[in-house]
């Protein structure tokens, strides 16, 4: 079922479709000019960067980048993670940069004045607190490019697998920057999926991570495809199992994500995520 913003503040309807499929559709939530502004300077920060420094790759199905420490020092930094399938090679380093990006991670949320503007405003505020947030704390935000052609794989996997506080609170906050199709890698959720257990833990031990099972029990299948169109928010509940195929059409699927928590709940200290040098923020600290 999709809403869209002039349904908002959240009914009752809307909180029982969140509480009964542990996810969210908001149709219109951003206009296309907002959208256009974070695609926009996406392209600029890339433009920026000179990427023979550095080549993380960040693919779910091997986990190569587990252990890179670029990647565990990125929770409070603005940092590039290159997809599998590019040709790193010296020529599309320099020519061809747009197009050989997966996400842009960690903290464009509290570093980037576009992102800024972009993440933190009342309506956000008060979707977290509607759903239950009485403390609600950007953690983590994604720039993700799912590139033409080469766009990778995200496996199935519950957010708080990843991200883990006690109690849970984890939400993702996902933007449609563009239109999201099957055949681009749109969203793959398993309808009330987050009634289930949470399977695995990533927990930081000795600077190295590794998965830790918590459960045997298999996902459901992912049966329901989030197909939405530019400036769509959608809600996915921590526990929440999802999936993205990989994108072989010849268009992107740009979206960005905001990972909440709640400040009245502990987060952990294994996590891979830590911000030693940035504090969390909420929605209204614009």
């Amino acid at each position: 079922m999709y809403f869209t913003k002039s349904d908002l503040p959240l009914s009752s309807e809307m909180l029982n479709f969140w509480n009964d499929n542990g996810y969210l559709i908001i149709e219109n939530f951003k206009t296309n000019a907002e959208c256009d502004d974070l695609i926009n300077r996406s392209k600029e920060l890339i433009e920026e960067q000179d990427f023979n420094n550095q080549q993380s790759v960040f693919d779910t199905v091997s986990q190569s980048h587990n252990d890179d420490n670029y990647f565990l020092e990125s929770g409070d930094k603005i940092r590039f993670f290159f997809e599998e399938k590019a040709q790193l090679n010296e020529s599309n380093l320099k020519k061809n940069k747009q197009y050989i990006v997966n996400k842009i991670g960690h903290a464009l949320h509290d570093l980037d004045d576009k992102f800024i503007k972009f993440s933190k405003n009342h309506d956000l505020n008060e979707i977290a607190k509607a759903i239950g947030f009485q403390d609600p704390l950007l953690l983590q935000s994604m720039y993700i490019f799912k590139q033409p052609k080469i766009g990778g794989e995200v496996v199935c996997h519950q957010d708080s697998t990843f991200l883990i506080t006690e109690p849970e609170s984890t939400v993702g906050f996902w933007f449609a920057l563009q239109d999201a199709t099957k055949e681009n890698g749109c969203l793959q959720v398993a309808s009330g999926g987050h009634k289930g257990p949470l399977r695995k833990l990533f927990k930081r031990e000795n600077n190295k991570m590794k998965m830790e099972e918590l459960s045997s029990e298999p996902f459901p299948e992912t049966d329901t495809f989030v197909e939405v169109k530019k400036g769509t928010l959608v809600l996915l509940h921590g526990r929440l199992p999802h999936y993205s195929c990989e994108n072989t059409s010849p268009h992107s699927r740009h979206a960005y994500t905001l990972h909440v928590i709640d400040g009245k709940t502990k987060y952990m200290d294994y996590n891979w995520l830590q911000r030693p040098n940035l504090k969390l923020s909420g929605f209204k600290n614009a």
